[in-house]
């Protein structure tokens, strides 16, 4: 009643009032969560909190990120999902194990990734303590139970359902388990076909899990071209060109990875699974640098021996003075100008590139449900 009386002495200010409260609950309802599986690629600083040489908390990593400070991206500034949050206007993420994640910031979403994990339990075990995928999962889990003390069990499910969803694995497995110099157990155990219809069936399991849990927009990338990076030209190419084998691993791979997502899509009569072609991405810059401002896609930013692709980027390495000029920052990792290209492709792609429709889409059609 005294809200009443008090709008009939200013109407013009309570006509204002009510724009604006009906603007921001427009906003609460358009804002979602937004939940990062995987890797070094998408890892934004679990491993700082882990006791692990999969690390990029010494400069010069950062060196182009706001702090200008080494956090834990394996980027000198930002990273994929740093550039989908900012191109969708949401707050970035923090990761999971920052102690920072608590209360408000736990309905912004969480980054659950660990460098150096793969679809595999094995794959990483030189870099010891890191945040295998299953115990990623187990971490979602966890995130819920502590959302749902927050704000209750039905909001909670309705946060997770209406989220989006990054999962990026796979390219570990190869590099850093079937293809590790000597020679590594899976190598001797499976010929390379069947290896990779071992890692498809495993991930199934793992996409699987995902949507049990509540994910119904998921984002997946497949494998970069993981015989181009400059870690393996060092290792594998004395003239420069991509390494053939590892090639080849990412061309059986990818195709099987989409028809994976394509069945499961199938067997939930929905998209929820989003193939994200970031093998087409990386080659329109690998394959031709110059069309993008890079003068190359070779040699590394940061680091040394040939294409500064040996060992890892570090106070001590060689560093470029311009990182936009170069598509790769460290032997692994594309440099944020090259990450920024591949995140416009997962938002305006065509079919080449996103399957069945690019984020932009997505956004707009949940926006109309």
């Amino acid at each position: 009643m005294t809200k009443m009386m008090s709008c009939s002495f200013s109407s013009f200010s309570c006509t204002i009032i009510l724009v604006l409260s009906l603007f921001a609950s427009s906003l609460q309802v358009e804002a979602r969560a937004f939940f990062v599986f995987g890797d070094s690629l998408v890892d934004n600083g679990n491993n700082n909190y882990l006791i692990t040489s999969a690390r990029a908390d010494s400069p010069p990593y950062g060196i182009d990120y706001p702090s200008h400070r080494p956090t834990g991206r394996f980027s000198n500034g930002l990273n994929i999902p740093d550039i989908i949050s900012e191109q969708l206007g949401m707050e970035p993420t923090l990761p999971y194990l920052s102690p920072e994640l608590t209360g408000d910031k736990l309905l912004v979403g969480a980054n659950f990734a660990s460098a150096g994990v793969g679809i595999l339990n094995d794959t990483g075990i030189q870099f010891l303590n890191i945040i295998r995928i299953g115990k990623q999962l187990e971490y979602f889990e966890q995130y819920q139970r502590r959302v749902t003390a927050v704000i209750g069990a039905e909001q909670t499910q309705q946060l997770v359902n209406s989220a989006l969803v990054l999962i990026t694995l796979g390219g570990n497995d190869f590099v850093n388990n079937y293809y590790l110099v000597p020679f590594s157990a899976r190598s001797r155990q499976f010929a390379l076909p069947d290896y990779v219809r071992y890692l498809i069936s495993e991930y199934r399991k793992i996409l699987q899990k995902l949507y049990e849990l509540g994910a119904r927009r998921v984002l997946v990338t497949g494998t970069g071209p993981m015989g181009c990076v400059p870690a393996e030209l060092a290792q594998r190419s004395p003239t420069g060109e991509c390494a053939v084998e590892l090639q080849r691993a990412a061309s059986l791979f990818n195709p099987q990875l989409t028809q994976l997502l394509s069945d499961l899509n199938s067997q939930l009569a929905a998209d929820v699974f989003v193939a994200a072609n970031t093998y087409a991405m990386h080659m329109d810059f690998v394959s031709n640098p110059q069309a993008y401002g890079f003068v190359t896609s070779k040699i590394a930013c940061c680091g040394q021996g040939p294409y500064n692709g040996i060992g890892l980027c570090t106070p001590l390495s060689n560093l470029c003075p311009n990182r936009d000029l170069y598509a790769f920052w460290d032997p692994f990792h594309p440099s944020e100008k090259a990450n920024r290209i591949i995140v416009q492709q997962i938002l305006t792609g065509s079919s080449t590139y996103m399957n069945p429709m690019n984020l932009s889409s997505i956004m707009a059609l949940d926006s109309r449900t």
